[in-house]
This record gives C-alpha cells, structure tokens and sequence, in this order.
C-alpha cells in the first residue's frame, strides 16, 4: 500500500469533513466566478479530473493544488498562520505544563536545600 493511502486511512473524520468543506466551498466560489471546470482547471494547471476530485473533497489532492485554489480567489493569505507557533494551543500548553513541573521540582529542591542547612529549624 502506498504510504499516502496508509496516511489517509489515518484521516480523523472531523478533518476529512473539513476538507469535503473546503472542497465544496472551492467549487462554489468558481461557480460564482462563472469559471468552468476546464477553465479553472488551466488556470490553475491541473487536470479537470484533479480539479474535480479537489471539489469533492478528495484528501489525496496535494497541498500546492490546495494553495493555488485558494489563490485564485485570494484566500491563500492565511496559509502563513495555519500552524504558526504563536497558535499551536498543544504546544503552548505543553510549555505551561512543562514550566509548573520544573517551578514544583525547584521549590522542592529549595525546600530540601533548607532542610539540609537548617535541621532544627524544621
């Protein structure tokens, strides 16, 4: 099996219906462009079959394919920001978590150091 077909079995629903939306949503704005298939397709330079499988949602259609739709109706602007660190929520929270886990382990650490110096005083 081709290791694209094996990512694609791996797809979460959610996300291949993301995708179908966006697909959709690609082909609404070249009808309401009044842009044909064959039309859109050269410009885009792909094949109607490409841009046909593109429109219905097909995951497998590459990215670049993605980007130059959404460039024709100038929506790729916000492909910059996709995954930008500043708005990847699982890292953030990984840094805080990560963060509060060494505060814990130095204030233990401090408070064992104390201990140390100053037995009675415990």
């Amino acid at each position: 099996m081709p290791k694209t077909a094996l990512a694609l079995l791996h797809l979460p629903p959610a996300t291949a219906a993301v995708i179908e939306k966006l697909g959709a949503d690609l082909a609404v704005a070249r009808l309401r462009r009044k842009e044909s298939l064959k039309t859109w397709a050269k410009r885009m330079g792909v094949s109607v079959p490409t841009l046909q499988r593109l429109e219905a949602g097909d995951p497998s259609v590459g990215i670049g394919i993605v980007a130059t739709a959404l460039w024709l109706i100038q929506r790729d602007g916000e492909l910059g920001n996709l995954a930008s660190p500043e708005h990847d929520q699982g890292a953030i929270e990984m840094d805080v978590r990560a963060a509060l886990e060494l505060g814990r382990a130095r204030a233990q650490a401090s408070a064992e150091a104390r201990t140390r110096r100053n037995p009675a005083k415990v």
